[in-house]
């Protein structure tokens, strides 16, 4: 049977039960009370001194996260290596339920092709949640005519039927100018792609191929500053810091046009592009100190201001306590029954 948590809907009072009080089909015997498993970790920390070394990989969008996060613990703990590398949300979870990393970083919950995978291969994770993104659409500076797209029209430009067709800005929107209309975006690997696709054409993956693809964000975001006829999407966080760049376009899905900001991805106001994102820990790997002590640092509320530095929007610090309840008591599983992509998860669901 695939490792999974009983889920009957992603609503906020679904979630926030699966976090604090659902029975996982894989939970160790041995679980500890979390406050002292997290005394006791803190004072290893402390009193020995940690080395060895974390391997993490995946999603671009979560990169930045760990990236901080990496610098940060190793400041006090100069002894352990954190690698952070970026492969993508399913180029992540290939080597990672290949046992080839000790945490991957996922822009969406992993899929039920990439839990058989894991299952397979006997690699069992802790699913945290760890902050709220939001997709940013941008387009050149030097674009004077667009402001704001509707989701319908995000759906006309980036759809499967588009490609090939829908090459003129015009064809977007009458009033547009006759421009060429250059479209750059994540690869396929990547679990903005699922989201996005999701939420603008309706069905995760099924995207035109047609545009300008890269694994790493910062090529998106160099591409989008060289074409005036450009328009692209990537996360928040490398919006903020290339703002000078790039312009950031305000997305009207039936309520007004809304640009993503710290506040409106928090207050679930900028819809449909706001999304949770993830890491997922190997159960084996937890085991070593230099892991737990990495990830608990990670869920640590103390280093939310991390996670905001970089441009996303850190979880409430009740929801990261239950996540690092989970980890340390040695639940696994995911709590999204393989869905992969999803609409709609509030911060207050988290």
């Amino acid at each position: 049977m695939l490792q999974q948590y009983k889920l009957a809907s992603v609503s906020v009072m679904s979630f926030m039960l699966g976090l604090f009080g659902c029975t996982n089909t894989q939970t160790t015997d041995t679980a500890v009370d979390f406050p002292q498993a997290l005394n006791v970790a803190q004072r290893n920390i402390t009193t020995n001194r940690l080395s060895g070394s974390v391997v993490i990989d995946g999603s671009s969008t979560v990169f930045p996260i760990s990236q901080a996060m990496a610098a940060a613990f190793t400041q006090d703990n100069p002894d352990v290596k954190v690698n952070v590398g970026i492969s993508g949300t399913g180029g992540g979870f290939k080597k990672f339920c290949a046992g080839e990393t000790d945490i991957t970083g996922a822009s969406r919950p992993i899929n039920m092709q990439e839990m058989e995978l894991c299952q397979q291969n006997k690699v069992e994770y802790t699913e945290l949640p760890i902050a709220f993104d939001g997709l940013a659409v941008v387009v050149n500076p030097q674009n004077n005519f667009v402001s704001c797209l509707k989701t319908g029209e995000l759906r006309q430009m980036w759809e499967p039927a588009a490609q090939g067709k829908i090459n003129n800005w015009n064809q977007v929107r009458g009033s547009f100018p006759n421009q060429p209309l250059q479209l750059y975006g994540p690869d396929a690997e990547s679990g903005t792609v699922d989201y996005f696709t999701l939420a603008t054409v309706g069905q995760e993956g099924k995207s035109r191929t047609d545009y300008k693809s890269n694994a790493n964000d910062d090529a998106l975001v160099q591409g989008v500053a060289a074409n005036p006829n450009a328009l692209g999407y990537f996360g928040y966080a490398y919006y903020l810091k290339n703002q000078d760049k790039l312009k950031l376009v305000a997305i009207d899905s039936g309520s007004g046009c809304v640009q993503p900001s710290p506040e409106t991805i928090a207050n679930s106001s900028y819809q449909p592009l706001s999304r949770p994102v993830f890491i997922y820990v190997k159960k084996v790997a937890a085991a070593r100190p230099e892991v737990s002590a990495f990830t608990n640092f990670y869920l640590n509320p103390d280093n939310a201001n991390l996670v905001l530095q970089v441009g996303d929007v850190p979880l409430p610090n009740i929801t990261l306590r239950a996540a690092a309840s989970r980890f340390n008591r040695g639940m696994t599983g995911t709590n999204f029954g393989g869905r992969g992509a999803i609409i709609g998860v509030a911060q207050e669901g988290l």
